[in-house]
C-alpha cells in the first residue's frame, strides 16, 4: 500500500524490541519484566517477589539490574536461583555498592557438598558499582559451591552497564538514604523493513530478514553478502544480495525507543536532576508513587516520592507514557486517588 498523500510506500509500524511489564500488582514488590519479541530472552529490574513469574520467563532472564537491597527488591533471588541450578546457563547481576558480597552471603547460606553431580555448571557474574562507574566483579560458580572468583575489575563511563548492538543499559546513582540505581534500556535504533520495497527487489519476507537487521546493528560493511531465502507455494528460494544495497533499497532506521525503570527515592533537587536526565523523552517511564502529596511530610521521612512528586518528575523528564507502581498499603482503598494525583502532575502545563 502507499500513502494517499506522499505517494510513498507505507511502512510497518514501529515496533520496539521490548515488551515490558511489572512483575507485580502496583500494591506488591516492585519489579519490572522486560521481554525481547525476538529472542528467547529478558531483563529483569529488581528481584522483588517473583512468584507471579512462572519458571519459563524466569529462565530467560539473562541480565538482573537491582535498585538496592532493601527486603522487597531482593527477596526473589532465591527462586531464580533454585530454577537455574543444574542448567548450564549463567546470570548477571548488578547492584550498589556493597552488592557482590551481598550477593555471596546469600549463596553461602546454604549447604553446597552435592553441587559436582548437577548436569549444569550455572554461574553468576555479580556486579557492584561506586559513584565513579568502577566496577567490581565476582563470579561464583555452581561447581565451585559458589565460591568467589574475582572478575577484573571494569569502568562504566555515564554509567551504561550493558552495551549491545540493539540496545543498552544505563543507570543513575540515586539517594533512598542508601544508595539506589534507577535504570533506563535504551534501544539505539529501529531497523524498519518497506515491504513494498521489498516485492519490489523479488524477495519475500522470512527469517533472513532477522539477520539483514542485526547486520546493520552491528555495523557491518556495505559490501557484506546478505542471503535472502524464503519459502512460497512455489518452493524454496534464494539471492544473495550486498548489505549496502538493502539498506538502501528497502529499510528505514530511526532512534529507538527508552523504557525507564526508578523507585525508592527521596525527592529532593539532586535526585530529580537525575532522574530527569535518565527518563528525558522516555517511550515509558515506570516510577514509583508511594503516598499521596497529604502525607508528604511522611513521604520525606521514608525517602519516597508522592504521586504528585512523581508526577512532576515525569512532566519534567518529557516522558510519553507514565506507569506508577510500588503504592503504599496504607491506601488499599484509594488507588483511583494516587493515580489522578499522578496523572494530573504528569499532565500539568
Amino acid at each position: 500500500m502507499f500513502d494517499a498523500v506522499t505517494g510513498q510506500p507505507q511502512l510497518a509500524a514501529m515496533r520496539p524490541i521490548f515488551r515490558p511489564a511489572l512483575v507485580n500488582d502496583p500494591f506488591g514488590d516492585p519489579g519490572l519484566y522486560v521481554d525481547f519479541k525476538f529472542e528467547k530472552r529478558a531483563l529483569l529490574f529488581d528481584l522483588g517477589d517473583l512468584t507471579a513469574l512462572p519458571p519459563k520467563k524466569i529462565l530467560r532472564i539473562s541480565d538482573v539490574f537491582v535498585s538496592h537491597t532493601h527486603m522487597d527488591h531482593f527477596f526473589g533471588f532465591d527462586r531464580l536461583l533454585r530454577l537455574c541450578l543444574g542448567r548450564n546457563t549463567s546470570l548477571r547481576l548488578y547492584g550498589p555498592p556493597g552488592f557482590a558480597a551481598q550477593v555471596e552471603h546469600k549463596l553461602a547460606g546454604y549447604t553446597w557438598n552435592l553441587v559436582e553431580n548437577y548436569p549444569g555448571d550455572f554461574f553468576i557474574d555479580a556486579w557492584e558499582l561506586d559513584a565513579n562507574w568502577q566496577a567490581r566483579g565476582t563470579r561464583l560458580r555452581c561447581r565451585n559451591r559458589f565460591h568467589a572468583e574475582p572478575l577484573a575489575a571494569r569502568h562504566l563511563p555515564g554509567g551504561v552497564l550493558l552495551d549491545e548492538p540493539a540496545f543498552r543499559v544505563r543507570a543513575a546513582f540515586l539517594d533512598h538514604g542508601t544508595a539506589c540505581l534507577g535504570f533506563a534500556v535504551e534501544e539505539k535504533i529501529h531497523v524498519n523493513v518497506w515491504k513494498n520495497r521489498l516485492a519490489e527487489l523479488g524477495l519475500a519476507v522470512g527469517p533472513w530478514l532477522k539477520e539483514l537487521k542485526d547486520a546493520v546493528l552491528r555495523n557491518a560493511p556495505d559490501a557484506t553478502p546478505v542471503r535472502a531465502c524464503w519459502r512460497d507455494g512455489s518452493g524454496e528460494h534464494e539471492r544473495v544480495l550486498s548489505l549496502g544495497l538493502l539498506k538502501a533499497a528497502v529499510l528505514r532506521q530511526v532512534e529507538g525507543e527508552k523504557i525507564c525503570y526508578v523507585t525508592d527515592v527521596a525527592f529532593h533537587p539532586d535526585n530529580v536532576q537525575r532522574i530527569t536526565a535518565l527518563a528525558a523523552n522516555a517511550a515509558q517511564l515506570f516510577i514509583e508513587c508511594v503516598f499521596l502529596d497529604q502525607d508528604a511530610d511522611h513521604a520525606a521521612r521514608k525517602h519516597h516520592l508522592t504521586a504528585r512528586q512523581a508526577g512532576s518528575i515525569a512532566r519534567a523528564a518529557g516522558a510519553k507514557l507514565v506507569t506508577p507502581f510500588h503504592f503504599s498499603p496504607r491506601y488499599a482503598d484509594r488507588e483511583a486517588d494516587l493515580r489522578r494525583e499522578i496523572e494530573a502532575a504528569a499532565a500539568a502545563t
